[in-house]
């Protein structure tokens, strides 16, 4: 398993959630967070402003659907045909264990959901 997280912005949001439930991925955490990548931020006049609202997308899938998440998020959540500063960043990272806080089943990558006792 992996977690994908995918920094877009706010604006593609709804279009990357359709897009992704439609998938079938329809697990998905979604975290209002501010940043700035290498452009610094944004300048207008005197002011530049460092912190620029986006949102985090966090959803965890099988190792094989990773490539086709990303795909589908790069493509929805892309600005234009070939995209520009500030459409934002994707992260995957290997998930170990998952478990369902409500009836304490625990994932892993290798093995089927089996109950735990806690």
């Amino acid at each position: 398993m992996v977690m994908i997280r995918s920094i877009v912005r706010p604006e593609k949001v709804d279009a990357v959630l359709a897009a992704l439930m439609e998938a079938g991925y329809p697990a998905v955490t979604k975290v209002n967070v501010v940043g700035r990548g290498k452009q610094r931020g944004i300048r207008i006049g005197e002011v530049t402003y460092d912190e620029i609202p986006k949102e985090m997308l966090i959803t965890v899938v099988p190792d094989r659907d990773k490539d086709f998440v990303v795909r589908t998020v790069i493509k929805v959540a892309r600005t234009g045909e070939k995209g520009s500063f500030g459409d934002g960043k994707i992260f995957v990272s290997p998930v170990n264990e998952v478990y369902t806080v409500s009836s304490g089943i625990k994932e892993t990558a290798e093995t089927e959901p089996k109950e735990i006792v806690v």
